[in-house]
């Protein structure tokens, strides 16, 4: 009996087979870590990641990290992108696709002091305006062309200031406006002091010049191998998973983002109000991380405004796909 028990254990063991090892994917965020890519964290923190037979490796990025280069280096399988960036860099021949797209609604601003004089955007004429650039200059550069203002030359409608990723030149009366998001930036200038009635904030979702903003790119050639999108597929689950949780468990999202700020800058109050911002910029209409095919075509759009200073020059082909996505929601 004892000889029949261990021959079926046997058996059950062989028919298993060796264990499966998790497949390897690097994700390059577009900033430092910070509760802009919350989600993230939390399904590595959570095993989220994990569970889906994925050893995942996150890296942030910063300012002298490009999304799109690191991309096409083979840096990374996955990046996180501003779809502005993404389409001009496809346009000058980088193999990008986006497979998700998590944010679906701008937090791009343009926050002025009210005692520069600016009421509306004709006021902007004449005025220095801060600008991120790094791929982030895009969204801008379209709004500024659509409203008809040059910003280049010898005698520019706005000057354009290069700004750095900090709130200093508002401050410090530099600029009459800078570029700042809805879940960061403005709140570092309410807690330097300023007040929000010295502030006018120009939406560029309420001036209609939104673009998408924080998507998911691969390689387009990554996606002919069925073996790689099942794995981006088990990886847009896992991250839906994690950003679901952040969204219910917002004060264990922010230990989870405070454990890993290696440079120790994060606060957990400022955390703490991004998280809540940031889940403002998520839900859509057609499911997390759905690519809506209006809000594509916006951001085209935009980026083809002007036949001046465009930002792309045509019609993207191919690059965005759903193939992955279903695979990850519809089956």
């Amino acid at each position: 009996m004892k000889r029949f028990l261990l021959g079926c254990i046997a058996a059950v063991l062989l028919g298993l087979g060796p264990a499966r090892a998790d497949d390897n994917l690097t994700l390059q965020l577009k900033w430092v870590t910070q509760a802009q890519f919350a989600g993230y964290y939390v399904a590595l923190a959570k095993g989220f990641y994990k569970a889906d037979g994925l050893n995942v490796t996150i890296k942030p990025g910063g300012p002298d990290v490009n999304p799109d280069q690191v991309l096409a280096g083979g840096g990374a399988d996955v990046v996180v992108d501003w779809m502005p960036s993404a389409l001009a860099a496809r346009e000058k021949g980088v193999d990008i696709v986006n497979i998700a797209q998590v944010y679906q609604h701008s937090g791009l601003e343009l926050t002025c002091r009210k005692d520069s004089g600016i009421k509306t955007p004709g006021d902007f004429k004449g005025k220095t305006l801060g600008v991120w650039f790094a791929g982030n200059e895009y969204p801008f550069l379209s709004w500024m062309a659509k409203l008809g203002y040059s910003t280049d030359g010898d005698h520019p409608d706005v000057t354009v200031l290069k700004q750095g990723f900090n709130v200093d030149p508002l401050l410090q009366k530099q600029a009459a406006c800078i570029s700042t998001m809805t879940y960061n930036e403005y709140w570092q200038l309410i807690e330097a002091g300023m007040k929000p009635s010295q502030l006018i904030v120009f939406k560029y979702q309420k001036e209609g010049v939104a673009t998408l903003e924080d998507g998911l790119y691969v390689k387009g050639s990554a996606l002919q191998d069925p073996a790689t999108v099942d794995k981006l597929a088990r990886f847009l689950k896992a991250t839906k998973q994690g950003w679901d949780y952040a969204d219910t468990h917002l004060a264990e999202a922010v230990r989870i983002l405070l454990a890993d700020d290696t440079a120790g800058v994060l606060t957990a109050q400022h955390q703490t109000t991004m998280m809540r911002e940031v889940a403002k910029l998520i839900p859509g209409t057609g499911g997390w991380g759905y690519l809506e095919p209006a809000a594509y075509r916006q951001t085209v759009s935009e980026l083809l405004s002007t036949k001046s200073t465009p930002v792309i020059s045509k019609q993207p082909v191919g690059a965005y796909s759903y193939v992955v996505w279903d695979k990850a929601f519809k089956n």
